[in-house]
């Protein structure tokens, strides 16, 4: 069994560390690729993210617990509606099951704003991050989710008021599911409250 722990959009690996690290101390192991490390020097789309994401995880060759916030929650949804023979559980964080529009341009906005440090320290240019977020301007996977039957956890921040709605549809329309609203958290829980996080992953990956 392997446990892949997933990035969402404005972060890169290494926010998953609080996470990975306690999940170590309590014997459970984990992986946790840089998506953008993975795609680099190709031209950044959500299907070049997606087609680095499947080779990492069909090389594996082992079933997975796949955990993703965000963007990280979409691969995770796609490659378990492409290869559900080899996926153990999901655990979707904060992962809207269709990209709102207006507030993907307002996102965009404010990017060509921001200074390049600040992209930089994600590990991808200015130029990919906008790049990428309308290229998932048209994503939607609620229909196709509705065909899954691993166990799935679905999780959101009490805080993260853009995603509840999905998460609340994601858990009715998948019929092997359960959510959880997980306080003191926003939307990047892994961030905002790893110990909580980690908890649930800890129950959730040991029943299943």
């Amino acid at each position: 069994m392997k446990n892949i722990l997933i990035h969402g959009l404005g972060q890169n690996s290494q926010d998953w560390n609080n996470v990975k690290t306690e999940l170590e101390i309590k014997g459970i192991f984990s992986i946790t690729p840089d998506l953008f490390k993975l795609t680099k020097g190709r031209e950044l789309g959500y299907a070049t993210v997606y087609q680095a994401f499947e080779r990492l995880c069909s090389s594996l060759q082992d079933p997975l617990n796949l955990c993703g916030l965000s963007l990280g929650g979409l691969l995770a949804l796609n490659y378990a509606v492409q290869h559900p023979a080899q996926i153990n559980s999901l655990v979707l964080i904060g992962t809207p099951y269709e990209i709102p529009k207006r507030l993907l341009k307002l996102q965009n906005f404010v990017f060509q704003f921001m200074p390049k440090s600040v992209f930089q320290g994600m590990g991808i240019s200015k130029k990919d991050l906008i790049h990428l977020s309308k290229s998932m301007a048209d994503l939607d996977f609620m229909k196709s989710a509705e065909k899954l039957l691993c166990p799935t956890l679905i999780l959101c921040g009490e805080s993260d008021k853009t995603n509840m709605e999905s998460a609340e549809r994601f858990h009715k329309a998948m019929k092997n599911s359960r959510l959880i609203i997980v306080e003191g958290s926003g939307h990047e829980v892994n961030k905002e409250n790893p110990h909580s996080l980690v908890h649930l992953l800890q129950c959730f990956w040991t029943e299943e």
